[in-house]
């Protein structure tokens, strides 16, 4: 690629602007601007050129600095996305006055070269274009842990200290737009410094534990991409190491925040259920800080998106829109109301998980309920995949005892932390059922048990049809269990013979549980 400039050039911007006209006007290129940087587009490569900018956050004033944010955005990008981030490459001018690509000449700018991606292919796109499925969802979900168990550990002293600065520059940024209501905006602010004090203590405690990580630091849908049907992180924050160095949990929570104003709950909540079972379980304890976490990634999409109002041939009514629903979902996340605990019982086959995850999304505060499976209780407490098949042994009474009791303690730490919880398990016994109550009036919230009922056809039926579940029932199992002793149940009995949308239905009927997520 060779291209044509004059030699005696001065001003970087002018430079600049001098070397993107000539690249954009290569047939087949497309250039694409931010705040920070211009992309140039061809059918396979991308070039990423610094913008010669400075501003409070980020500099790249000189040649010199531009040349080290791209080698920095290599470091921090590579490792997620090696199918993306290959190098920096010069663009120089030749002895002869040209201007090349990777030339020989003297350096006179720098660029990340990357692999262009189907960009109709990002998280934002796929989520406006349907329901994301659950096999996306996990795979997300892993990808993002995968991350976060890869990113180096930092001192939290610097990330617990910034956060009131944090809050209160989306105040300040909300309120100088114009577009919110003042009263709003000012009850947000002082709902999210409330929320920090209470939880300040458990976040220092975190990062003495390791969870404060220097992270990708910008997780919302358009910067994880479906590559070969994986998801792929691109686009971490490079320009402000402090800015990335957060909780992973924070990290994770711009995700989370975006698929629910994506209009994506169950996706939400099916990134959070495996990123908790993937993760080290100190991350149930840390769940009170999710609202303020979302709330506050909320706040900052609102700013961006009213910041776009200030390029020309803006779409005005849209963007402002955008910004409302993503200050709206702030304001909502910043008040989570009382958690519920559901058990949910019934024989092997009668569709108890399918029922769980489904209803997990509806049950407040967002995203959902954290879903509690006594099937992989118990493959953990073996140390096995979740799919790998336990002799008779592992199913004594006295194992099952254990089980049961991993799950109330786990369910213990969710609701302590003021989120909901969905113990997934036969309850056959009456001492199990009786002791899930009992763990509701400790935790004093409400309990909603739930015992699902199907014919021995039909259940033998959904149980030979599984594939890769974690369940070790098998038909012959579902035939010994008709002869088991239930006792008074006490629960609602939910018929779960039919559909799982009746099941569901049948569920939500019996519990309150509304479509928005808020219990009703």
């Amino acid at each position: 690629m060779v291209l044509r400039m004059p030699a005696s050039v001065k001003d970087e911007t002018t430079t600049q602007e001098r070397i993107f006209q000539m690249l954009t006007d290569r047939p087949g290129v497309t250039r694409i601007d931010t705040h920070g940087a211009s992309v140039f587009l061809d059918a396979k490569r991308a070039l990423k050129i610094k913008r010669a900018v400075r501003f409070p956050f980020l500099d790249y004033s000189t040649l010199e600095k531009r040349k080290a944010a791209c080698e920095e955005e290599i470091r921090i990008n590579r490792p997620l996305a090696p199918q993306i981030y290959h190098r920096v490459v010069a663009i120089t001018e030749e002895p002869d006055g040209s201007v090349k690509v990777d030339g020989a000449g003297r350096p006179i700018e720098y660029a990340v070269d990357m692999s262009r991606f189907d960009e109709s292919r990002t998280l934002d796109h796929l989520a406006k274009a349907g329901p994301l499925d659950t096999k996306l969802a996990s795979a997300a979900a892993d990808a993002i842990a995968a991350s976060h168990a890869a990113a180096t550990r930092a001192d939290a002293k610097a990330w617990v200290s910034s956060i009131p600065a944090l809050i209160d520059g989306n105040i300040d940024g909300l309120r100088a737009g114009g577009h919110f209501n003042a009263e709003d905006i000012e009850e947000l602010g002082k709902a999210s410094h409330a929320a920090f004090l209470r939880i300040r203590p458990l976040l220092a405690e975190r990062g003495r534990h390791g969870f404060v990580r220097r992270c990708h630091g910008d997780l919302h849908l358009a910067n994880i991409v479906l590559i070969d049907d994986r998801p792929v992180l691109f686009d971490a924050i490079e320009f402000d190491a402090q800015m990335a160095t957060v909780d992973v949990l924070y990290d994770l929570a711009f995700t989370l925040m975006d698929l629910l104003q994506h209009h994506q709950p169950s996706a939400a909540n099916m990134v959070l259920n495996r990123y908790l079972a993937t993760t080290p379980a100190d991350n149930l304890d840390a769940l009170s800080a999710l609202p303020l976490f979302m709330s506050i990634r909320a706040a900052i999409r609102a700013q961006v998106a009213l910041a776009r109002l200030k390029r020309p041939h803006s779409d005005a009514p849209g963007i402002v829109d955008q910004a409302r629903r993503y200050f709206e979902l702030a304001q909502m996340l910043i008040r989570p109301p009382a958690p519920r605990l559901i058990a949910v019982g019934g024989l092997s086959g009668t569709g108890k998980t399918v029922l769980a995850h489904a209803l997990a999304p509806l049950v407040a505060p967002q995203p959902g309920a954290v879903v509690l499976r006594s099937d992989l209780a118990r493959k953990q407490m073996f140390g096995v995949g979740d799919t790998h098949r336990l002799p008779p042994s592992a199913y004594t009474p006295e194992v099952t005892a254990r089980v049961y009791d991993t799950l109330a303690q786990h369910a213990r730490r969710v609701l302590a932390q003021g989120h909901s919880a969905i113990i997934d398990g036969v309850f056959a016994r009456e001492d199990e059922r009786d002791a899930i109550a009992a763990l509701a009036r400790e935790c004093n919230v409400a309990l909603h048990g739930l015992f699902l009922v199907a014919d021995l056809a039909t259940r033998q039926m959904r149980i030979g049809s599984r594939r890769g579940d974690a369940s070790d029932a098998t038909q012959e199992v579902a035939a010994l269990q008709e002869h088991y002793s239930i006792g008074h149940v006490g629960w609602a009995t939910i018929d779960a013979s039919g559909t799982p949308e009746q099941t569901l239905q049948n569920c939500r009927d019996a519990i309150a549980v509304g479509q928005t997520g808020q219990s009703d």
